[in-house]
């Protein structure tokens, strides 16, 4: 138990010295140990979200007893301290924009609502996988709670809005 709970405060250090620098400039660091650095709090953050599979979708939920899509992003991302707004619409405005075939695990990807006609940001996931015509997040949906889906299903194409990166 102590082991799990140092390691997680470690990695959330690490996290935290990718993201917000740990006092030393970014010239003076070695650009292959950045990349390595900010490879792992990703690996980590997405292994984090895995373990939250088939937890029951819960309207305004942030916890897990049940989380809705912003709820399950936001507890996520609590975990480093990276703190955002429960709302997908909030959320999406964070980060920096990031065009689809850039994008990677750790990203966050956007959708419309329910109605396919609208251009209101309604829903929100974690994009886990990437690979050229491949995208494979982790959400929390109404039906299936948290679970895996693809950018390329005909739901997720016609309403897909945008991708943010929150951790660079």
């Amino acid at each position: 138990m102590f082991f799990t709970i140092q390691r997680t405060v470690l990695l959330g250090l690490l996290f935290c010295a990718v993201l917000f620098g740990n006092g030393a400039s970014a010239q003076s660091k070695n650009p292959q140990q950045a990349d390595a650095d900010t490879l792992n709090a990703i690996e980590s953050l997405v292994s984090f979200a895995n373990k939250h599979l088939h937890i029951p979708y819960r309207s305004g939920g942030s916890s897990k007893k049940g989380f809705d899509c912003s709820g399950f992003v936001r507890y996520c991302f609590s975990q480093w301290d990276i703190l955002l707004p429960h709302s997908s619409e909030a959320q999406s405005e964070k980060g920096e924009i990031v065009e689809l075939p850039e994008a990677r695990p750790g990203d966050l990807i956007f959708f419309k609502g329910h109605s396919s006609k609208t251009s209101r940001i309604g829903h929100v996931g974690i994009i886990t996988d990437v690979t050229p015509g491949y995208v494979r997040f982790i959400h929390s949906a109404w039906k299936g709670g948290v679970r895996y889906d693809l950018l390329s299903a005909d739901y997720y194409k016609k309403r897909f809005v945008a991708i943010r990166r929150m951790i660079d």
